[in-house]
């Protein structure tokens, strides 16, 4: 199933354009959800997320580990002593607390999850499911 779902998302990946490589691992992302609620504060929010994006899913860091996250916020402008305490004191463990129940609550049980009207689109999409979907909800 598994490999399955790489292809479906390299598939996906290559008809949009992304940049995206294989990995044969996956890492905890909780630490790089509070850096980039850190980051939203600091107005560098989509320039952090962009930069995660790209350093796991195509250069395949490992963003579990706290210097990867401040490496990463330095090289989007962001203060890197500022990042590394935000992630040792733990500053927005309770705004990505709140996500998560606000996503249990919605029934997501997966990412991406795009909702529109009450209707869901799961996991990485073509364009055309995105037009249906926001068709269906119309």
């Amino acid at each position: 199933m598994i490999r399955e779902m790489q292809a479906r998302l390299q598939q996906v990946a290559a008809a949009e354009g992304l940049p995206l490589t294989e990995r044969s691992r996956t890492y905890n992302s909780r630490l790089a959800q509070e850096l980039g609620k850190w980051a939203e504060e600091q107005e560098r929010g989509k320039d952090f997320r962009h930069a995660v994006y790209r350093a796991f899913f195509v250069e395949g860091v490992n963003i579990a580990l706290v210097d990867e996250l401040v490496r990463i916020a330095a090289a989007v402008g962001l203060p890197a002593d500022e990042a590394r305490t935000a992630l040792a004191e733990r500053s927005f463990a309770a705004a990505v607390d709140a996500d998560w129940q606000r996503a249990m609550d919605l029934h997501i049980t997966s990412v991406p999850t795009h909702l529109c009207d009450g209707k869901r689109l799961a996991g990485f999409a073509a364009y055309d499911d995105f037009v249906h979907l926001i068709g269906e909800s119309r």
